[in-house]
């Protein structure tokens, strides 16, 4: 296994512990679930391979012996977080198995803000991720598409949830901040009907808020965009089976 990254080995369980030999009451496992903790609490940021180990009462240097790096706790840190995903029930649809579990990526990314505050580097490689991924493939199989454009509807609808989620999340820390633009006062002062009819048009018609509502950035908005997305790629199957 010496081709595969340390962390990767360490994810999927195949490396042992440091030549010096395993702290009592120590491991991998309690050590990503105590940074996962702190991380729910305070934020990614708050996340130091000192402060993991003052939350676990050992030494900095203890915890290198199972984890290499600040940047591989992290990466270990966002597989932990996702779970498993939702438990397969053979009796429903392509469609229907899709949405639950956009629902479920949803709610659980939701759970960890911190998630969505991280960029994404590279293609999914621990345990867990991968398992989304098979999952998804999975509720697609019976479409009959070809295997890459299934990856690619999967990556696809994964990238939505998590855009929903940071949307929220950051709509929700900027809620209150006098420096925000209010678009319902603001846009119909700006604008000229010459130069932006359309933006001007939603604007007066109240659908960035004070009359026929928009869909929210939360739990309405996500579904809103979920069934449009669903939407299109039953249409886009039918027309390529």
């Amino acid at each position: 296994m010496s081709a595969l990254p340390h962390v990767v080995q360490t994810a999927w369980g195949l490396n042992r512990p440091g030549t010096r030999g395993p702290k009592r009451g120590l491991c991998v496992d309690r050590i990503v679930d105590v940074a996962v903790d702190v991380a729910d609490r305070e934020g990614v940021s708050a996340i130091s391979m000192a402060r993991v180990a003052k939350e676990l009462g050992f030494t900095t240097m203890s915890l290198y012996r199972y984890v290499e790096s600040k940047d591989d706790l992290i990466e270990l840190m966002v597989d932990r977080a996702l779970g498993s995903p939702p438990a397969w029930v053979s009796t429903l649809g392509w469609r229907e198995a899709l949405e639950r579990c956009a629902v479920a990526e949803y709610e659980v990314v939701s759970r960890h803000g911190w998630w969505v505050d991280l960029p994404i580097g590279a293609p999914p490689r621990g345990p867990n991720n991968l398992a989304w991924l098979d999952h998804m493939l999975r509720c697609l199989a019976p479409t009959g598409l070809p295997e890459g454009v299934k990856v690619g509807v999967a990556m696809n609808l994964s990238m939505y949830v998590i855009g929903r989620v940071r949307l929220a999340r950051e709509l929700a820390a900027s809620a209150g901040d006098p420096g925000a633009l209010d678009y319902a006062t603001v846009l119909p002062t700006l604008l000229e009907r010459s130069t932006f009819p359309a933006l001007l048009s939603a604007a007066e018609s109240g659908a960035f808020g004070g009359g026929d509502p928009s869909p929210p950035a939360d739990w309405e908005g996500f579904r809103f965009g979920l069934d449009l997305m669903l939407d299109g790629l039953e249409e886009f199957v039918r027309k390529n089976s």
